[in-house]
């Protein structure tokens, strides 16, 4: 008999697959503290939405790919008159959201932003529950929609905490993809076998490249990728849900898997390491750790490892801001994550590239004592000159104790420190900002800051009225989650 060949046997689903499943079909979310959270989440999320859509650049993406297509029972896109199919509605949703990079942010091996994952989660959640109003059946609530993202986030953030995509090149709005999938099949009813099926879906696409986030190449592609992401998860749900096979050892099998093709950087690396060092680790199961320790952007819009930077620089504005032709050296100390990813210098292109520069987020606030997404615009930089003479003064460093405290699961932190030295011998104390105002340590303080942000954010789109019905609705745990999802829906169409 001969041997040679592949074997054919059909394994079980791989065990990373399969804990995911069991996850979101059995944990029963017990914290008060994530719901309390995931509602605050939501408020941000959709505020940055809303904000979003006074960008051209961002509302030329939105809207059916045929232009006046009808979709009975179409899912709504906040802010927008458009009813749409869920995949392009959970498309436009996750592009709005993301387009400022201003929502809230998941620190780790690997970064991201769970929020994300709301494009999928609202716009199948609208879709089910104007499906059920049609036929007579209770629709969900916004305590479905809750709990389906603190299940995203934790997904997303547990499998970021120890296992680093972009240290191998990968985007990370794979997991995205990864984590709106699972939570959408089973809201969508899906067996196990079916949200396993839809997960194995996500992990086979692969990821795309960090390419377009960095130098020489960053661009608005990072505004819409998890868009597609989220997107696509809804796709390959519905996809499972029509009975699709899974590909059940997509992670582990050999030659073919994603742990050998795509989680080791080259084929050198790849034949080097032991085969247990190509899987991802866990810290810790999955419960509702990520939506805890979320981290908001609450006073700038800016890539988070900049956020205390950009505190820091707002501290020294009214010392500095008359004595800017004297600064000779800017000192920037910061984590080895900061100077990985936002660390530039050079010319920068379009507004993608000035909001992921660490230089640009601390010279504006510099010189200006604020930072708004405006302040990224091509406009506003060649009108400006004075925010590339003081990138070239900079010197950025790190500081082993701030990286270390960047991984620490007990602490979190994201911490910067600024100072200026002037032309004549003098200078600033240096500043320092260890957890910015959206971190967890600062939860009280952030709060009130969270809220005045999604008013001012549902003003730049509704009538004031409007606006008061919306956030007091919001404001309410108890009102919020027993709301049902095409009603909520329904406040936020103009």
């Amino acid at each position: 008999m001969s041997t040679q060949g592949e074997l054919s046997n059909r394994p079980e689903y791989d065990e990373v697959i399969q804990t995911i499943a069991d996850y979101v079909i059995n944990f029963d979310i017990q914290s008060e503290e994530a719901m309390d959270t995931a509602r605050n989440c939501l408020m941000d999320t959709l505020g940055c939405g809303l904000l979003a859509l006074r960008f051209p650049e961002c509302t030329k993406h939105l809207g059916p790919m045929v232009s006046g297509t009808q979709v009975p029972n179409g899912a709504r896109v906040p802010g927008t008159q458009f009813a749409l199919d869920p995949v392009k509605a959970a498309w436009d949703i996750g592009c709005i959201i993301r387009w400022l990079d201003f929502n809230d942010t998941w620190l780790a091996a690997e970064w991201g932003h769970p929020s994300d994952n709301l494009g999928g989660i609202l716009a199948m959640a609208d879709f089910i529950s104007q499906q059920r109003i049609a036929r007579n059946e209770s629709p969900l609530t916004m305590a479905d929609v809750l709990k389906a993202m603190v299940k995203a986030h934790e997904i997303q953030g547990v499998i970021a905490l120890e296992n680093s995509f972009n240290r191998v090149g990968l985007c990370h709005v794979l997991l995205v993809r990864v984590a709106t999938v699972a939570v959408v099949t089973h809201m969508m009813g899906g067996s196990r076998e079916q949200i396993m099926a839809g997960i194995s879906h996500a992990w086979v696409d692969g990821s795309a490249l960090r390419t377009y986030r960095h130098a020489p190449n960053a661009g608005s592609r990072k505004s819409w990728a998890a868009g597609d992401a989220t997107s696509r998860g809804v796709r390959l749900a519905d996809i499972a849900m029509r009975g699709e096979m899974g590909i059940p050892s997509v992670l582990t099998a050999s030659q073919w898997g994603f742990y050998d093709v795509a989680f080791s950087q080259t084929n050198k690396d790849l034949a080097l390491k032991p085969e247990h060092e190509r899987e991802f680790t866990f810290q810790r199961d999955y419960g509702t750790y990520v939506m805890e320790n979320i981290l908001f952007k609450l006073s700038f819009p800016a890539e988070f490892h900049a956020q205390t930077m950009c505190e820091a620089a707002v501290t020294l504005y009214p010392e500095i801001k008359d004595r800017l032709d004297d600064i000779d050296r800017i000192a920037l100390t910061t984590h080895d994550s900061a100077i990985r990813i936002i660390s530039k210098h050079g010319t920068l292109a379009n507004p993608a590239d000035r909001d992921h520069c660490l230089q640009y987020m601390t010279a504006v606030p510099l010189i200006f004592g604020k930072l708004s997404a405006e302040h990224y615009e091509d406009d506003f930089h060649a009108a400006h000159p004075m925010i590339d003479v003081l990138r070239e003064k900079m010197d950025v460093q790190e500081d082993a104790r701030y990286s270390r405290d960047y991984h620490d699961p007990d602490k979190r932190s994201i911490a910067n420190a600024l100072q200026i030295f002037f032309k004549d011998g003098t200078s600033t104390e240096k500043v320092e900002v260890e957890y910015p105002i959206g971190h967890r340590r600062r939860r009280q303080e952030g709060i009130p800051v969270l809220e005045e942000k999604f008013r001012a954010n549902l003003a730049t789109r509704f009538p004031k009225d409007r606006c008061e019905q919306i956030l007091n609705l919001c404001r309410s745990q108890s009102d919020l989650e027993a709301f049902p999802v095409h009603k909520f829906m329904d406040l936020l169409v103009i």
